[in-house]
């Protein structure tokens, strides 16, 4: 039997637990469900998809599941929300579960060491040698063609931004890991043909479906209504006026 295909919504939180996250992500659920509904003779059929909240930073009030409670005419309907946390997977399981998407927030699990390893020599060298390893078993794996050299680039790159973003304190840390993943950056196949100017037009299409992307999320967004069009356009990465004729499409 083939594997049945499911589509996931999972949501990032590094803020403290309270309540607010639930209500986000039900409104979320509820658009994508709606997005993709299905009418068929005046029968509307939504699927909510398979949802999931990853924490990146755990404090004593952070629940193990969370749970919508559903109550409609016709009955109530109650599921659990999973929660994963960054802290509690390893390397080791993080790649044995070929759970890649982990990768980039990985450095959470260690950010509490911060201070440590900035002034600690050697505690910085055993961080070094860990994201080493990282680069090491993403290599096994493209050479496996588990995953593509784009793949391994974009994890590389998200794990780079999250590095700065927490670390801007932590000079030596930030110049220890970053020093290692912007150096493999560099070195992927991916950026190498990028140079070379050989996939052109894979660059082309690359930059239109991001751009599709961006238009998707603020249509999205200007559906629900409760941002102004200033903020759909950062938030989306669009400029104003492309939100602007955006919102006149969606007035027709």
């Amino acid at each position: 039997m083939g594997r049945i295909p499911k589509k996931y919504h999972v949501e990032c939180e590094s803020s403290s637990p309270d309540g607010k996250i639930t209500i986000r992500l039900f409104e979320y659920d509820a658009q994508i469900a709606l997005d993709e509904g299905k009418v068929t003779e005046e029968t509307l059929t939504v699927t909510f998809p398979n949802t999931a909240v990853l924490y990146l930073r755990t404090y004593k009030k952070t629940p193990d599941k969370m749970k919508y409670v559903i109550v409609t005419p016709g009955g109530t309907v109650s599921y659990n929300v999973p929660i994963m946390k960054v802290q509690t997977y390893s390397l080791d399981d993080i790649f044995k579960k070929d759970l890649l998407m982990l990768i980039p927030f990985y450095i959470f699990s260690h950010e509490k060491s911060f201070p440590e390893y900035n002034s600690n020599k050697q505690k910085l060298a055993e961080l070094k040698a860990e994201y080493q390893e990282i680069l090491d078993r993403l290599d096994h794996l493209e050479q496996q063609e588990v995953i593509g050299a784009f793949d391994k680039r974009t994890i590389i790159e998200l794990s780079n931004d999250v590095l700065k973003e927490i670390a801007q304190k932590y000079e030596n840390v930030q110049k220890g890991v970053g020093d290692i993943m912007g150096g493999a950056l560099i070195e992927t196949e991916a950026r190498n043909i990028l140079n070379q100017g050989i996939t052109l037009g894979i660059t082309q299409g690359i930059t239109q479906g991001i751009n599709e992307m961006k238009k998707k999320t603020a249509l999205k967004m200007l559906k629900m209504g409760k941002l102004t069009i200033e903020e759909i356009a950062e938030c989306s990465e669009l400029s104003v006026p492309e939100v602007e004729q955006l919102a006149k499409l969606q007035a027709i």
